[in-house]
């Protein structure tokens, strides 16, 4: 209710206008309904790992995910990999426009609303090396955690897990190498172990990352961990 309230006044003060042309965005949303439309939304995916699968795929679950499951229960991935989200994500990362994360995050919340049946106890946002800290000034899995605890009153737990490693960038290597560069960096720092985790990412590609991190929490006694990203890499 409080943050409906302040929300609603903080529309009256200081409209909205759309992050992506500059015109009138909607209410709450840094975004018009015309540059809404035109994001790519997942529409079917593995229940799993949610890479996109064509409309007549039988089952709720990719080859790779039943030949080899990872170690995460279920990943909801909200958009392709394309332009306009790739652009955002990437404005995000490197441009340090972190309105771009208020957006991103509260696209993702809203969605989550109407398709998480079970809450986990917290959110934990991939974390980053602190040489990767230091470059960046800012981590941002957490900027988009922020939204999403705040809509959906779920606490964010970011020292949960601690990347002990410093690694490459996931996206410019490939699937083995991937596999590789992540093993054994990351590592449970925090004192007690929740039931039920979401890993916040802001691109998913092979799922290497986030399977090192529900590894690490399933091993130390976490039963149910979900991955929610904003968006899907795919070929």
């Amino acid at each position: 209710m409080v943050y409906n309230w302040l929300n609603n006044i903080q529309n009256w003060l200081l409209p909205t206008t759309c992050t992506l042309c500059g015109q009138h965005g909607q209410e709450s949303l840094a975004l018009c309904k015309e540059c809404h439309n035109d994001l790519i939304f997942i529409e079917n995916s593995c229940s799993q790992c949610s890479l996109p699968l064509p409309a007549t795929a039988s089952g709720n679950r990719c080859g790779q995910c039943q030949q080899h499951p990872p170690a995460f229960d279920n990943a909801i991935c909200l958009f392709a990999y394309r332009p306009p989200v790739s652009q955002l994500i990437q404005g995000l990362k490197f441009h340090d426009k972190l309105g771009h994360a208020r957006l991103l995050g509260t696209l993702l919340a809203m969605s989550l609303s109407e398709r998480v049946q079970a809450w986990p106890d917290c959110i934990l946002p991939v974390p980053l090396s602190d040489k990767r800290m230091r470059q960046r000034g800012f981590n941002q899995s957490l900027e988009l955690a922020r939204p999403i605890g705040r809509r959906l009153n779920i606490p964010i737990a970011p020292g949960l897990v601690r990347r002990v490693r410093h690694t490459e960038p996931q996206i410019e290597l490939k699937y083995q190498q991937r596999r590789s560069n992540i093993r054994d960096a990351f590592q449970l720092s925090g004192a007690s172990v929740p039931t039920h985790v979401a890993i916040i990412d802001d691109v998913v590609t092979t799922g290497s990352t986030c399977n090192e991190m529900a590894t690490v929490l399933k091993t130390a006694g976490v039963e149910r961990v979900d991955v929610w990203s904003i968006a899907r890499a795919f070929q």
